[in-house]
């Protein structure tokens, strides 16, 4: 079982910077293969990012490529999304989401743990 809690989020204008944290529970998060996705208003959740479980791997939505970098510490049972460049279309709710075994992906039903979410507001 593992638990993660997601943190950092909040109100930014355009153009500022995030970085959002997810904090695992457990002594196997080096184990889990991490991504983050976004639900904004109205819409269907979407994933965003993903990193392997070495860290040595990640992957990319294109439409948030060049923006977001996604990291990772296993020592600190961490993982983190730094945002750049928010625009008002980041606004969404980003989940923290985890999967055993070594590769991310892009699919949310691959992934056995979610976290409950922190809301990003991006003001213009």
């Amino acid at each position: 079982q593992v638990q993660l809690v997601e943190s950092g989020g909040g109100l930014v204008q355009a153009g500022g910077s995030l970085r959002l944290s997810c904090a695992a529970s457990g002594r196997t998060f080096s184990s889990y293969a991490m991504g983050w996705f976004r639900q904004a208003p109205g819409k269907e959740r979407e994933f965003a990012a993903g990193i392997s479980r070495s860290g040595g791997g990640t992957f990319y939505a294109e439409s948030v490529k060049g923006r977001f970098t996604i990291s990772r510490d296993n020592a600190k049972n961490t993982a983190y999304l730094q945002i750049n460049s928010l625009k008002p279309e980041d606004t969404a709710v980003y989940y923290c989401a985890a999967r055993r075994g070594p590769w991310t992906t892009a699919t949310e039903a691959d992934y056995d743990y979610w976290g409950q979410g922190t809301q990003v507001t991006v003001s213009s």
